[in-house]
């Protein structure tokens, strides 16, 4: 239903009514809403543009009398476009460097060939294509970070990247938290002495055993943290948590797990 020019675009100023900066918690808020407000106001657009050119692609193949598998192999091919334009969109917004994108793009054209998308949505296998990609090269991103990204939901995502792992027989090792620390330590504008001693904590606390079952950003993310404060450096846990994408607590119970483990005293 068209909504008869009533529709309000969320503004990207990271300030209330008052002009004053939202806290951590907030912004995190605010960016789910601009997500999902992307999402609805591309969707209808993305789904009449995808029927008027396949609508396009019929009427020329009537005009020109081609057969239908002519007509076929034309959808096909714009579908590979629209799924590899979106990788591209993706892979930019979140940083990935070439040769995530063409390991992504490889996968999606074997789950075109081996039939896996039919009942599923173009952006859909992209995502998941682009996220197990990420994963392969050693240039993870969390579901999160995806999901702000892309146009589906978080559990389309995480369903359909389980089937197109399963059908194609993809070798995905698990996420391993220090492959986030070199991000977290850029981004935060750190020292490589505070990388270094992420890493030994990671490092230590696997060792310990105490890593099985928790999330891999949440624990780069704490060892980052501490590591900082070892290192005499000033961050806050709200400016790690911004970074990170996890929330302040996680920050704050993994990062005294992380000392103990290492067998330093909690700071």
């Amino acid at each position: 239903m068209h909504d008869k020019g009533l529709s309000t675009n969320i503004g990207w100023q990271d300030k209330d009514a008052y002009g004053k900066s939202l806290s951590g918690r907030q912004r995190r808020r605010m960016q789910r809403l601009r997500t999902w407000n992307e999402r609805f106001r591309t969707r209808d657009s993305k789904e009449r543009n995808l029927k008027q050119a396949l609508g396009e692609i019929d009427r020329m193949a009537s005009a020109l009398g081609l057969p239908d598998n002519v007509r076929e192999t034309a959808s096909v091919i714009y579908r590979r476009a629209l799924a590899l334009g979106e990788i591209d969109r993706m892979a930019s917004a979140l940083g990935l460097p070439d040769n995530v994108r063409e390991t992504a793009s490889v996968i999606y054209r074997r789950a075109l060939s081996e039939n896996l998308l039919p009942g599923r949505s173009i952006e859909g296998v992209a995502t998941a294509a682009l996220y197990a990609a990420a994963r392969q090269v050693g240039n993870p991103r969390s579901l999160d970070e995806f999901t702000a990204v892309s146009r589906v939901e978080k559990m389309e995502l995480t369903r359909t990247y389980r089937y197109v792992v399963r059908e194609l027989g993809l070798r995905v090792q698990p996420a391993d938290p220090t492959s986030y620390v070199p991000r977290f330590v850029s981004r935060l504008d750190l020292s490589e002495e505070t990388e270094r001693r992420a890493r030994e904590l990671l490092e230590d606390a696997a060792n310990a055993g105490i890593t099985s079952g928790k999330s891999p950003v949440g624990l780069a993310a704490a060892a980052v943290y501490a590591a900082a404060l070892l290192s005499n450096e000033k961050v806050t846990q709200s400016e790690v948590s911004d970074v990170a994408d996890v929330s302040e607590v996680t920050i704050r119970n993994r990062y005294k797990e992380l000392l103990e483990a290492s067998g330093t005293v909690s700071a």
